[in-house]
């Protein structure tokens, strides 16, 4: 029997999502912060940009998600010479009927992964800049809806800048998360081979043991419960003085907008709710405010050359900032 989204309490869909962690980690080793990410994006209605060299795992982590929730994803490679049909579809001529035909594009799924994203031309990037922004995509002037949830996971090379189109703040502002994909540690790149070593196949997610532990199901009811988080006024003050203070930092030309204001908030809340409280405290904001802050702030380029970033921006922040009791 099917459940419905209204049987479905907020501690089982919290369990659900929660025991997602282990069963992706039976495919993938050592990204449960990227894991996380991606539900957490999935929670706020939110996009992730992953940021990483090759090989770190990032497309099997997303077929692994979307296997285990039971949602539909696919993949976009994205290239110089991707135009913005091949991403939200096109009219194709039909013989038959003597009419044009909408053939929707890989952008119609649950979870879009945009594999290399800032390779593509910016008129791609604002296609897509649409889809991520009004969840549709306007073909011949006609607006299609895409399927809920739609999360898009994008993914950029931080070494190899030759030939790429950095993305513009606009669309780095849409991103509610931004994550680094590290090297694994020396014991989970030994867990790594040694699943290999065993018969693991990438390819085959279901000889590895991976089954649905959560459904959309669970992630409705898991929305629901977010919005019912309850935020103290100073910790809304404590999220604004956050943002502010990048405004005013001298290592920045450009702090975090009211955006990513309401960004960092709405990811606090999911947070909180993940971790078994129906409000938030201090620690919530903090634990949220890197990934959320990071690609939301752009450093002066004479303090770049000192070797300044983002993330040591938003720890200084952090600890000047007072935090509220």
């Amino acid at each position: 029997m099917t459940t419905t989204t209204a049987e479905v309490t907020p501690e089982r869909a919290r369990q659900a999502l929660v025991e997602l962690r282990t069963e992706i980690g039976k495919a993938v080793v050592g990204q449960d912060t990227a894991v996380t990410a991606l539900v957490l994006a999935l929670l706020c209605r939110g996009h992730v940009l992953l940021e990483g060299v090759p090989g770190t795992a990032k497309t099997l982590m997303v077929r692994a998600l979307s296997m285990a929730m039971r949602l539909d994803t696919k993949r976009v490679q994205f290239t110089p010479d991707l135009m913005p049909g091949d991403v939200t579809g096109s009219l194709v001529y039909d013989a038959k009927t003597s009419e044009f035909e909408f053939r929707p594009g890989p952008v119609f799924t649950n979870i879009l992964l945009a594999d290399e994203i800032n390779r593509t031309p910016p008129k791609t990037q604002a296609a897509l800049l649409e889809a991520m922004e009004e969840r549709q995509v306007t073909v011949d002037g006609e607006p299609r809806k895409l399927p809920s949830p739609f999360v898009v996971a994008a993914t950029q090379n931080p070494i190899e800048y030759e030939g790429t189109y950095p993305l513009p703040e606009a669309q780095l502002d849409r991103f509610l998360l931004k994550v680094t994909l590290d090297m694994p540690p020396r014991d989970a790149e030994i867990a790594v081979l040694a699943r290999h070593a065993q018969g693991f196949d990438p390819r085959d997610l279901t000889a590895a043991g991976l089954r649905p532990v959560a459904g959309p199901e669970d992630l409705l009811a898991g929305q629901a419960a977010v919005r019912r988080v309850a935020v103290r006024e100073d910790i809304l003050a404590y999220v604004v003085d956050l943002c502010r203070a990048t405004r005013q930092s001298p290592s920045l030309q450009l702090g975090v907008s009211p955006r990513g204001a309401t960004a960092l908030l709405a990811v606090a809340r999911a947070w909180a709710w993940l971790s078994g409280r129906d409000y938030v405290i201090p620690d919530d904001v903090k634990a949220m405010a890197r990934p959320c802050l990071r690609h939301r702030v752009q450093i002066r380029p004479e303090a770049e050359l000192e070797g300044v970033t983002a993330d040591a921006v938003l720890e200084s922040v952090l600890a000047t900032v007072p935090v509220p009791r």
